[in-house]
């Protein structure tokens, strides 16, 4: 089982280094730390008294690897979660925030364990997260990574300028969709016409 230190150093080695995408919401990002976070946490790198595009671009990979441990994995509690769910949790809440556990909710009241859907790790979450990964220890990795997919594919349906993250230019799958199925089995992967037929009403 791999450590989390391990775990974000994978996640650190798939995020890599600084851009500025105007198609982002985050904005411009470093090691996968966005500015947005980097406020939040005042970290003023500069020295200039704002925190900018400048202090994400000196972010240096260490200072993100912490960031990935102490607000990322122990700050929302994932690592109260099932060790085995733990990896792919954490790396959607790198790349997506506390849409992670909204997906792990949704994917819960779906096999009938009712929870809010409100982003948060709390107890009840906890809780339905084991009991889940006791009724199904084979598949709940992959239940949740193809929720994972699944919600990508339906966040660049609703918004056109993100879908160059889910496709790429020649049509094949996106970072998104590649990076969910980094933690589904290949059984599960998207074939390259299953991915065109989901896609084609994108044009």
């Amino acid at each position: 089982m791999q450590t989390v230190i391990q775990i974000a150093k994978d996640i650190l080695a798939r995020e890599g280094g600084y851009v500025n995408d105007p198609d982002d919401p985050g904005g411009p990002t470093n090691h996968g730390v966005t500015v947005h976070t980097m406020r939040r946490l005042g970290l003023d790198l500069t020295g200039d008294g704002v925190v900018d595009g400048d202090d994400v671009r000196v972010l240096d990979a260490d200072r993100a690897l912490q960031i990935f441990i102490e607000h990322y994995f122990q700050g929302p509690g994932l690592d109260r979660l099932p060790a085995a769910v733990q990896p792919s949790v954490f790396d959607m809440y790198v790349n997506a925030g506390n849409n992670a556990i909204k997906v792990l909710q949704r994917l819960l009241n779906q096999m009938r364990i009712a929870v809010a859907v409100d982003g948060a790790l709390g107890p009840l979450t906890i809780a339905a997260t084991m009991q889940a990964m006791a009724a199904a220890p084979d598949h709940f990795v992959d239940a949740y990574g193809i929720a994972r997919r699944n919600y990508y594919y339906r966040l660049a349906d609703g918004r056109a300028a993100s879908r160059k993250y889910a496709r790429r230019r020649d049509g094949g799958k996106g970072g998104w969709i590649a990076r969910a199925e980094k933690f589904i089995a290949p059984r599960y992967h998207f074939t390259d016409d299953q991915h065109t037929a989901r896609t084609a009403s994108w044009g």
